[in-house]
């Protein structure tokens, strides 16, 4: 795939921290032999490096070989990083110019037909066309990996799917290392797992499982491991994340045959099986430790909490080596490194100090990248945390500690967490009683959706297949750097309100000439539709440069919860007043849920997240009635991420449902019956949880549809009936392409097929904020039309 230029130097990690102001400066430990493992790491670098390298190429502003270079840079640092702070087993080809599972989609050549590719090693123009689609091209799709905020791209596949190695990326980047004199453990996404987050390509029979394409693609990977192989690896790490799901036995059969071809290729190889996100389930701890010509197995001891019972009553196959997942992968808080010795100590006894390995719980990949880079955090809270590079010294500790050498870091950690726990700023009692009463109530509005509706159209008046927008516009170079100045305190707030009142009423305009029945404001104000309300409530902190990437380019900075959360004035009632103020037509309130700031928040840990989620609702709550009062009949209240927590093990999915659908229910249980109650839900797979959503009683929900293929109406077709009303998203806005009227009319009757007329309502996938105007206003132009166009076909066949 990814040809980089043959002569690249990559910069020592000096030079490179030179171009980039502070780059990975934990602190570092002697180099040590020590037993221990990192599953990945970020790959955006310390300051969103990669992701300007993207845009910049992306916008022709640069060229494939400066993307090259700013990849390579950032990978050689990675690694020097890595080896400067003891870690033995260190990761490569965990990097991606956008994902891996699309990096192995490449591996195999696996390129939907629709791309016009004709073989050879894929190169950038194929690569990001499937990624996000081109003018005339659709991207495939996206869904959230396992319950992360990452996003991945689902593979497509078909029965007579031709297979091939097309991407040598592997193979590249083990070089590269190697030539560092670094050497690395070669990561693959491993080939059940990769089939079975892969879906039927379109206008493939249902009947098609894309496990009896197994045998197709092995030999593929047996290339791949032989080139590793004479390139002198010693390790492979397989990534078979699958494993903690409800697998029935086809499907863990599927393993069983998987390494059993690849047992000959592997010979030579130590080959670690890396499982995280939860408990492995007790079938496929059988199985996997059963796979012969495997060496290691990694599992996740931080959400996976049975796992070390089961590791100690089902036993550990003799002379095999544990990749003990003790410092948590997903989350920014201190690792308690006397608890974490003490599991290290209990697997001993089972599997033998000399086979135990100290690592992460996942890729450090949903993690920030280095604290050093936090100067506006105060002291206190910075002393609870461990980003990415952190972790790596942390790993260090307890390997060192393994092995009887327990150093300062003990002592000092001890102190932070004592801190932690005994702080006054962690605890607030009127908080904690507020949500403690809503135990016994299950919040529900008072009349049933239908009455709702007929109130409120006799209010709003709207028309049919009424038309609207998810809440964000283009977010101009401008207008970031109007947000920027006066966070910088270099522009006056009377400026920066002027700035921001102007923008919205050039929203407001572009609404009304375009000829939108709801309108939104455009949410200018707003750096990130989460962090935007965290700022403003009590228990939540921010950071400077505590970048995750979510997709491709695009990056969040999550707040960290750490105390109880409470709202000391209101949020959005300024703007939004102002804003309806401008038109006659109805202004939605945009607002994010209680589930999303949850699921896209670092957490604290010290209590149930369910707690935690009630405190963020009555929050939320006080808003959505500050807004009614100011006279706003629309309010949403975006649950993006709902879908996103849901547990991976079917047996705990019912009980996250009750309490995060109730979390949503008590934030507008209080308003009248003509407020209009709207929430939207994007990229995620819903049909499985339809009976929660309907159970959330909004009036409105606004659903991703258009980019997965509109597999979301399938659900209707299939009997369920939905009384609310429903928007499924016409187009995919993650995708620069504009579509036609003629291709949203087709979308539109598709919809109309499964649902009554009087409840679909007209708007794009998700918000607009990543877009530009040039591709947003013919977008939405062709939408209205399409709209307008069903009206009157819908008019003239009574």
């Amino acid at each position: 795939m990814y040809k980089y230029p043959q002569n690249i130097s990559p910069p020592s990690l000096t030079s490179l921290a030179s171009r980039t102001s502070q780059v990975f400066l934990p602190v570092l430990h002697p180099k040590s032999t020590m037993a221990s493992h990192i599953v990945g790491y970020p790959r955006m670098g310390p300051k969103r490096e990669l992701k300007f390298a993207l845009e910049s190429f992306w916008d022709k502003k640069s060229s494939a070989e400066d993307l090259q270079k700013v990849a390579a840079d950032l990978r050689s640092s990675i690694w020097k990083q890595m080896a400067g702070a003891g870690i033995k087993y260190i990761p490569s080809n965990t990097f991606s110019y956008y994902d891996q599972v699309l990096d192995t989609t490449a591996m195999l050549g696996a390129v939907p037909p629709r791309y016009g590719w004709n073989g050879g090693e894929i190169g950038f123009d194929t690569y990001f066309s499937m990624a996000r689609g081109n003018a005339s091209l659709p991207a495939m799709e996206m869904t959230k990996w396992f319950d992360t905020n990452y996003h991945f791209i689902v593979p497509e596949l078909e029965p007579n799917m031709k297979f091939s190695y097309a991407s040598h990326k592997a193979v590249t980047e083990y070089k590269e290392a190697k030539a560092l004199g670094i050497d690395t453990v070669p990561v693959l996404i491993g080939p059940v797992s990769y089939l079975l987050m892969s879906k039927p390509a379109k206008g493939v029979d249902k009947s098609f499982s894309v496990l009896s394409l197994l045998g197709n693609i092995l030999p593929v990977y047996k290339e791949v491991v032989a080139e590793l192989k004479a390139a002198g690896a010693s390790w492979i790490q397989f990534d078979e994340p699958t494993l903690v799901l409800d697998l029935d036995s086809h499907q863990l059969q599927a393993f069983t045959h998987a390494y059993s071809d690849l047992e000959a290729s592997l010979s030579g190889l130590n080959v670690l099986i890396e499982t995280y996100f939860a408990d492995i389930p007790a079938g496929a701890y059988k199985t996997v430790t059963a796979l012969k010509g495997v060496s290691a197995f990694g599992f996740d001891l931080v959400r996976g909490t049975k796992t070390l019972e089961l590791i100690k009553s089902a036993g550990f196959p003799s002379g095999k080596f544990l990749f003990a997942g003790v410092v948590d992968g997903r989350n920014i808080w201190s690792n308690d490194l006397t608890a974490s010795l003490s599991t290290l100590h209990a697997l001993e006894a089972t599997v033998g100090k000399d086979k135990l390995v100290v690592s992460t719980s996942c890729s450090l990949l949903h993690t920030a990248v280095d604290l050093v880079n936090e100067t506006k955090l105060d002291d206190e809270i910075k002393s609870w945390l461990a980003f990415a590079a952190q972790k790596l010294v942390e790993v260090n500790a307890l390997a060192k500690a393994l092995a009887g050498h327990k150093d300062e870091a003990f002592s000092a950690n001890a102190a932070a967490q004592a801190s932690r726990k005994s702080s006054s700023r962690v605890n607030n009692a009127a908080v904690q009683k507020a949500a403690a009463a809503l135990r016994g109530s299950d919040h529900r509005r008072k009349t049933n959706v239908s009455a709702r509706l007929d109130a409120q159209q006799k209010k709003l008046n709207l028309p049919i297949l009424p038309t609207t927008t998810i809440g964000s516009f283009p977010q101009t170079i401008e207008l970031r750097r109007v947000r920027r100045e006066y966070k910088a305190n270099k522009i006056s707030e009377d400026e920066y309100v002027k700035a921001i009142k102007e923008e919205i009423s050039k929203v407001v305009k572009l609404q009304e000439e375009l000829d939108i029945d709801v309108l939104v404001h455009g949410e200018p104000e707003r750096n990130d539709m989460v962090e935007y309300f965290g700022e403003q409530m009590q228990g939540i902190a921010f950071t400077v440069n505590g970048w995750v990437q979510s997709y491709g380019s695009r990056c969040v900075k999550p707040p960290i919860i750490y105390g109880d959360v409470s709202r000391p004035k209101a949020m959005t009632v300024f703007w939004s007043s102002m804003a309806q103020s401008m038109t006659s037509r109805p202004m939605k309130g945009m607002l994010t849920g209680p589930v999303t700031i949850l699921n896209w928040s670092f957490v604290r840990n010290d209590q149930p997240r369910f707690e935690t989620c009630y405190q963020i609702a009555l929050a939320i709550k006080e808003e959505v009635e500050d807004l009614e009062v100011a006279g706003i009949q629309v309010i949403q209240i975006d649950e993006a991420a709902l879908r996103e927590g849901l547990p991976l093990r079917k047996s705990e999915q019912a009980f996250y449902l009750e309490w995060a659908v109730h979390s949503f229910r008590i934030t507008n249980c209080g308003v009248k019956d003509t407020t209009q109650i709207h929430t939207h839900m994007c990229y995620s797979n819903f049909n499985d949880i339809i009976h929660s959503i309907i159970d959330m009683d909004a009036d409105v929900i606004t659903i991703e549809n258009s980019r997965s293929d509109e597999k979301l109406l399938s659900v209707f077709r299939d009997g369920v009936k939905y009384g609310a009303g429903i928007g499924p998203g016409v187009y995919d806005i993650h995708s620069p392409r504009i579509p036609s009227t003629e291709e949203i009319a087709d979308r539109i009757n598709k919809m109309l097929a499964v649902l009554e007329t009087n409840i679909l309502w007209v708007n794009p996938d998700c918000g607009l904020k990543t877009r530009k105007y040039p591709e947003v206003m013919p977008a939405l132009t062709n939408m209205v039309a399409a709209a307008k166009l069903l009206r009157t076909q819908l008019a003239s066949a009574k």
